[in-house]
Order: structure tokens, then C-alpha cells, then sequence
């Protein structure tokens, strides 16, 4: 593995860690922002309305707002729920307990955790029309790589507690 060669190149190397795009979440964003709307707590929903100015917040004006992510403060409602529904995304399976995202599928299928995600990460045009300019690392932790292997095995994603945070 990299990291078995790494670690032979670098033998004082103990974690490792990548800093990956997540190329599928714009897309999943436009079909899934309905859902996490239906799932938010009437408070989240009133301080996203408040947020964005309005009375009521709709699907669509959340999209909007995700398309300018650099406007949103550290503190911002919409921030918060563009990260979660960034770990949601990450931690989604599809058929055959399969992770949705390709990039999410190889680093976790490869003994990773999702570690943390990046607020404005990758603010190009492609990182703003892809994944709101977030980005992820994966942490290898070779003690553990096993471990989380057979964690997705049984279809559970190996994620950080900071991740585990965002999915409440």
C-alpha cells in the first residue's frame, strides 16, 4: 500500500493524511437539500430563514446560498448545515452498502477515516461548482487500518468524532 511504502521511505512517519475533493456534493446537494430541510428542527429552520432574510426557508434558497459559501461567517446557520450535509454525503451508502462518493469509496476502502472536513479549501470555479470549495482528509492510521476495513465491512463508516459531531 502508500502507506506501507511511505512508511519505508519515512520511517519516522506515523499518521498520514490526504486532502481530497469531494467532487459528487454539488450534485447530492441538489437532489438531497429538500430532505435535510425536512429533517432540520423547526429552530435550525428559523435561524436559516433568518439567516437568508426570508420567512420561510425553501430548498432553493438554501441551494443558493451554498453556491456562495465564502459569504458565510464562522457562526452561520448555513455553514453548519453545509458541513453536516457534507458528513451526511461522506458517510452515505448506496446499493450493496456501498459509499455514494467515489473519492470517500477509495480512501475508506483502503483502511482511512473520514477525519475533518475544510471550510473554503478549494475555492477555484471547479471547487465552488463541485463541493461548495470544501475539501476532506482521510486519515491512515496504519494501527488502525484493519480495524476500519472490517468496520466497513459491516457497513460502518470509520469516521472522527468531529465528523460524528456533524451527523448528530
Amino acid at each position: 500500500t502508500v502507506v506501507e511504502a511511505l512508511q519505508a521511505e519515512f520511517p519516522k512517519l506515523k499518521r498520514f493524511a490526504t486532502l481530497s475533493p469531494i467532487p459528487g456534493l454539488r450534485p447530492w446537494l441538489t437532489r438531497n437539500t429538500g430532505k435535510l430541510l425536512d429533517k432540520a428542527a423547526p429552530k435550525q429552520c428559523q435561524q436559516l430563514a433568518q439567516a437568508l432574510a426570508l420567512e420561510e426557508v425553501t430548498a432553493e434558497a438554501l441551494l443558493a446560498a451554498f453556491d456562495a459559501p465564502l459569504e458565510q461567517g464562522e457562526k452561520s446557520p448555513l455553514r453548519k448545515l453545509l458541513l453536516q450535509a457534507a458528513a451526511s454525503y461522506l458517510t452515505e451508502t448506496g446499493k450493496g452498502g456501498r459509499v455514494v462518493d467515489a473519492v470517500a469509496r477509495f480512501h475508506l476502502g483502503n483502511g482511512a477515516r473520514v477525519e475533518r472536513l475544510n471550510w473554503a479549501a478549494d475555492t477555484s470555479a471547479k471547487g465552488l461548482k463541485q463541493s461548495c470549495a470544501l475539501m476532506v482528509n482521510y486519515l491512515y492510521d496504519p494501527k488502525r487500518l484493519d480495524r476500519h476495513r472490517a468496520q466497513m465491512a459491516q457497513g460502518k463508516i470509520p469516521v472522527s468524532s468531529e465528523i460524528e459531531s456533524l451527523l448528530g
